[in-house]
Order: structure tokens, then sequence, then C-alpha cells
């Protein structure tokens, strides 16, 4: 049941995004005394940074090839070393 809720309601048309033709803020009502300009302003950039795609994460799989070959480098240096030292005494 929706009863009468005064609230301002600032609509931003987005028609650059293949997706979204619009975006509808609710303004606070401790905010609503700020100037329209302003509001649109935020919205705005609320927007922007709202339909950035995500950044992607490396996967597991590039992970353990990253710790397999560092693990096999430090067992190569420390069989080169053993071999450096077992030649010194």
């Amino acid at each position: 049941m929706i009863k009468g809720i005064n609230k301002q309601v600032l609509e931003v048309l987005e028609p650059s995004n293949d997706y979204f033709e619009k975006a509808l803020f609710f303004v606070k009502p401790e905010y609503s005394g700020y100037s329209e300009n302003k509001l649109k302003e935020l919205a705005q950039n609320e927007l922007k940074s709202a339909l950035k795609p995500p950044l992607q994460k490396t996967t597991k799989t590039f992970k353990n090839i990253k710790f397999f070959i560092s693990g096999l480098s430090i067992f190569i240096i420390g069989i080169f070393l053993g071999f450096v030292l077992s030649y010194f005494i």
C-alpha cells in the first residue's frame, strides 16, 4: 500500500547508454534545498560511476601458475647454490 509521500525525484536521461534510457534519483528531504543544477551534477556523477564496467579479476589459474613458477625458480636456485657450495667444500 502506498501512502501519500512527498519526495523530490530527479530524473536523469542517459541517451548514450544502450541498456538504460533514464535513471530516477529520490532526493533526501534534508537535501531538497540544494539547487537543481547541483543535484543534477551529483546525480550525473553517481550515474557515471555506476555505469563503469567492473575491473576484471585475475583468475585462480593465473595465480596458481605464478605460484608454481616462483616455487620452481626458488627450487632451481637452491640446487644451483648447492652445487656451487659442494664444489668449494
